[in-house]
């Protein structure tokens, strides 16, 4: 299947609406369908986590809802479980260059692990769907959309040329997601989601998720939901709890080798580093080579290509270091990321909380380690100011490195 398209068992039989008590206990009380319900329980997921059991029977009823949610909490099958179950109960078939669904994120990254997690849990439904995102080509996308398609996942950049282009239109839409919506802030999109909202229907559910609320985020939500049910498992702003953090100070000059050393002292299948630009992440993986310490580097400069095969070999394992800029925070969704590593600290202090929240997933504990340079100081404060607390000073990289020594 290409990574560009996702379908699921087009099977004409209708799929059974009515919940049952004895697949996936815990989430059999949340109202979704008999074929969701196996899916979800194939995947080894038992007990739904707090933003799940919180927002799916309210999306089931068609609300709006606002979800704030720290990445890692379960935020996309909050989502994607009660839109399928909503397809399910209603299955008019999306008409020619239209979709039932759209969901928007800030990256392709992200884009294709949304699409991922939707063919996993409908693989019982006949839900066909298309992944829109830059760096491929356009034309097997267009193919894909002029047929008629029932989840569209797109970043928004791409989305306006198919628009644009006339081979989606969005006015039959019925449900619209806006994911991760303080990162689309960040990365400059605001104007773009607001000509995307113009396309759609007037009737519609919205569902809007984020990590924090600045105060652009909280009057976009205002003016897109409609009595909408607020569901907040973390308070706004704050780091994940299993998170370790710490702080080197050291001379800009010396953190390739601070980085050098704290990599070869932590005792981890995987640690994910980050850059503030494209071309100091591609620095930084020459110098960790000539170290005799194998990196990838996932940036926006990257081919499509580049990125999967990067992400993909960090995913197996076969390269433990990987490294990335900000670009990519919330599309690097890998279990076991013991480390993340701030070789640089991050402009807009909310980006550190997205950054550290690649470690510490799903109920595991994490280390961060942020260096900081004098010129630093600045940037290192309002993060402590955003997250409400003072971050560990430490004196040297061995100590930084923590209980995690390699054997």
């Amino acid at each position: 299947m290409q990574r560009n398209e996702y379908s699921v068992n087009n099977t004409n039989s209708p799929a059974q609406i009515a919940p049952v008590a004895t697949i996936a206990p815990g989430f059999d009380t949340l109202g979704l369908s008999t074929p969701i319900l196996k899916a979800v329980a194939d995947e080894g997921y038992t007990t739904p986590t707090p933003i799940q059991l919180q927002s799916i029977p309210h999306v089931i009823t068609g609300r709006d809802l606002l979800g704030i949610a720290q990445t890692g909490t379960g935020k996309t099958a909050a989502f994607a479980l009660p839109i399928l179950h909503r397809l399910m109960a209603n299955q008019q078939r999306a008409g020619k260059g239209h979709c039932r669904v759209l969901v928007l994120s800030p990256t392709r990254e992200l884009s294709g692990q949304i699409a991922d997690s939707f063919r996993a849990y409908g693989r019982e439904l006949p839900v066909r769907g298309a992944i829109v995102y830059g760096g491929v080509s356009f034309g097997p996308q267009a193919r894909q959309l002029q047929s008629g398609v029932d989840v569209v996942v797109a970043t928004p950049g791409r989305l306006l040329d198919h628009l644009g282009q006339g081979t989606l239109r969005l006015d039959r839409t019925e449900i619209f997601v806006l994911d991760e919506a303080d990162q689309m802030l960040d990365l400059g999109f605001m104007r773009d989601i607001r000509k995307i909202i113009a396309l759609l229907p007037a009737q519609r559910q919205n569902l809007f998720f984020s990590a924090t609320m600045p105060r652009e985020i909280g009057a976009l939500a205002d003016e897109l939901l409609k009595d909408p049910v607020r569901v907040a498992v973390t308070p706004v702003a704050t780091t994940a709890s299993r998170v370790e953090q710490k702080i080197v100070f050291c001379e800009a000059a010396k953190k390739r080798q601070v980085l050098v050393d704290l990599l070869r002292n932590v005792a981890t299948e995987r640690t994910l580093v980050f850059a503030r630009t494209k071309r100091g992440a591609d620095r930084i993986v020459e110098h960790l080579e000539r170290a005799g310490l194998p990196a990838g580097a996932i940036h926006g400069n990257k081919s499509q290509s580049q990125r999967e095969r990067a992400l993909g070999a960090f995913r197996a394992g076969s390269c433990r270091v990987l490294v990335a800029t900000d670009i990519a925070a919330r599309g690097i969704d890998v279990d076991a990321v013991g480390h993340v590593i701030n070789f640089d600290l991050p402009n807009v202090a909310e980006s550190y909380v997205h950054r550290i929240g690649r470690t510490a997933r799903a109920g595991a504990t994490g280390t961060a380690i942020s260096l900081c340079a004098p010129e630093e100081r600045g940037m290192l404060r309002d993060i402590e100011r955003l997250i409400r607390k003072q971050i560990p000073r430490l004196d040297a990289p061995a100590e930084a490195a923590g209980a995690r020594k390699a054997a």
